[in-house]
């Protein structure tokens, strides 16, 4: 059994957007939360094409990396795994968690998850989750939806992942980038029932 005690996993896959892991985090740490993250390999040339910076390999270099992005130099638990690490913590099932938010997620995460395939430890903790009935949460963004990667998005629901496409709201009056992002951040997070994102709901005064 789990409890809001436990870590909750962060998994940063290759697709573009990674301002929106970059957010859930700033929101996570600032709300003094535990967080295991791993990021995929392709994950390294989404930063080097998005913001021309290298995130380091280091997993001690990565965390203040993290941290630096998100502005929460203190506050939190954060501990970064390498992508190849198939041995880590968050690989086996006997290590509780609170679940897993795969954010972004790309279309060949998500084919290989749809599929049990697990080539690096982004996808063999996620794998963790759905086999120990563990929440498992996933922010596709991709488009267009090829049929491909309805059908793999649908297998992944039936299996009872929840899936939070980046599609932001425009009721919440959204100034920046950030607020149309955080959108999204909060009804991740809302599916674990965590509310750290100052966000302005749906006819909320």
């Amino acid at each position: 059994m789990t409890t809001p005690n436990h870590p909750l996993i962060v998994g940063v896959s290759g697709a573009s957007g990674l301002i929106y892991a970059v957010r859930i985090l700033k929101y996570l740490l600032a709300a003094d939360r535990a967080i295991e993250l791993v990021a995929s390999k392709s994950s390294y040339m989404v930063w080097q094409s998005e913001q021309n910076v290298k995130m380091p390999v280091d997993c001690d270099r990565q965390e203040l990396f993290w941290r630096e992005q998100a502005g929460v130099e203190t506050g939190g638990k954060l501990r970064c795994h390498p992508w190849q690490d198939v041995g880590a913590n968050i690989a086996s099932g006997s290590f509780r968690t609170r679940g897993m938010i795969v954010i972004p997620c790309s279309m060949s995460t998500v084919a290989k998850l749809a599929h049990g395939l697990s080539s690096d430890l982004l996808e063999r903790a996620a794998d963790v989750q759905l086999k120990e009935g563990r929440k498992l949460v996933i922010v596709p963004r991709e488009t267009p939806l090829s049929l491909i990667h309805l059908r793999n998005l649908t297998i992944l629901a039936e299996a009872g992942v929840r899936v939070v496409p980046a599609i932001p709201a425009w009721y919440h009056q959204p100034q920046t980038i950030e607020d149309l992002v955080d959108f999204v951040v909060a009804r991740t997070l809302d599916q674990f029932g965590i509310d750290c994102v100052p966000l302005r709901r749906w006819k909320e005064d």
